[in-house]
């Protein structure tokens, strides 16, 4: 009697799949390699996009686009350099106040905090007597440093930017199919108009936070209140979190003083958040950016997760341009119903992004 044959199981994959394949993992592997490099380019891109009307404006008059471009920059440059270094040895002492200050509120803390719960903290720590709050400190500074090199970098990128945009913008075009050109034509326009509104809006509403709170936190006699009103205009970058990032420190300094100072910066930092999400967001950033919480809370996670600080500054533009992408790219993929749904959703959202 004969044995029955053993089936044989085929698994062809075509040539194409294992490129994709390859090109994929390609693609994870000069992220990890150069997420930092390819976000200092994001953030060069969206300045530039921001500042490009202005440039187009000096152009109009005369101006030479190298001249344009460069004058900008070294005047933006030259404003933030000079406001520290008119600030330096004030902000430095303010530093090392609001550092000495929390190091006595973790130590009161850990005084008071149970040894169980310590130990569950302080779990990752090789030593158990270690401070929770120099870690911090020192990622702080080394995050001071890097961003110090980054500003340089990066500012030269925009200068770039600015003088060959044309040019750079028909050369990434050059590598679309004829055939999709028009939709990242379109894609790129609205694109542009999320990164001018980021950076028009965030420019605006940090500014105003810094000389709100500047102005009340001396009326109060907090101390280290300049320190504290830069913080507070670079942490409103930060969506959402930005705000509780700001306000712990001020928090930690009006301690100092009495109980209802303490109550009145509390009370001081609700109010421009109500005042910056309800009367200035829809004003400077119209809808731009108009997004809802759970996506800008979702969106900052993730950002944050995939590249710390930067990332996170960077999610909400790129949440803001993706309906774009949903509607022009996958359209064919998600259906006519899903998109009109997800454009009525999205006009629903009234609240607007900080």
């Amino acid at each position: 009697m004969a044995e029955p044959e053993t089936p044989h199981i085929s698994l062809k994959i075509p040539w194409t799949t294992l490129l994709k394949v390859i090109a994929a993992v390609l693609a994870v592997y000069l992220w990890l390699k150069l997420a930092w490099v390819i976000m200092l380019l994001l953030i060069a891109i969206i300045i530039a996009v921001g500042l490009a009307p202005t440039v187009n404006r000096l152009q109009r008059r005369g101006w030479s686009r190298g001249a344009a471009a460069w004058g900008l920059v070294l005047l933006i440059v030259g404003i933030l350099l000079g406001f520290f270094y008119l600030t330096w040895s004030s902000l430095v002492a303010q530093a090392h106040n609001l550092g000495a200050r929390l190091t006595t509120i973790e130590h009161d803390v850990i005084q008071n905090t149970p040894q169980p719960i310590l130990d569950l903290v302080r779990h990752s720590e090789n030593n158990a007597d270690a401070s929770m709050l120099t870690p911090f400190l020192m990622q702080v500074g080394t995050g001071v440093l890097t961003a110090a090199s980054a500003f340089v970098l990066a500012w030269i990128l925009v200068a770039y930017l600015l003088m060959e945009s044309e040019a750079t913008y028909r050369w990434v075009r050059g590598f679309v199919p004829s055939r999709h050109r028009a939709r990242f034509d379109a894609t790129a326009s609205e694109a542009c108009s999320a990164a001018y509104g980021f950076i028009v809006g965030n420019v605006v509403t940090s500014v105003c936070a810094f000389v709100y709170f500047l102005v009340w936190l001396s009326v109060l006699k907090v101390p280290a209140a300049l320190l504290l009103a830069v913080l507070a205009f670079f942490c409103d970058f930060i969506p959402v979190v930005g705000f509780l990032l700001s306000c712990g420190p001020a928090m930690a300094m009006a301690a100092t003083r009495t109980m209802p100072v303490v109550i009145a910066v509390v009370v001081l930092f609700l109010a421009y958040h109500f005042i910056e999400n309800y009367v200035l967001a829809p004003r400077v950033y119209g809808d731009r950016l108009r997004l809802s919480n759970i996506a800008i809370l979702l969106a900052f996670a993730v950002g944050a997760e995939v590249g710390g600080v930067i990332g996170a500054v960077l999610a909400l533009p790129l949440a803001a341009i993706y309906p774009t992408i949903e509607r022009y790219w996958l359209r064919e993929q998600f259906g006519d119903d899903v998109i009109a749904e997800h454009a009525a959703a999205a006009a629903a959202a009234k609240k607007p992004a900080a």
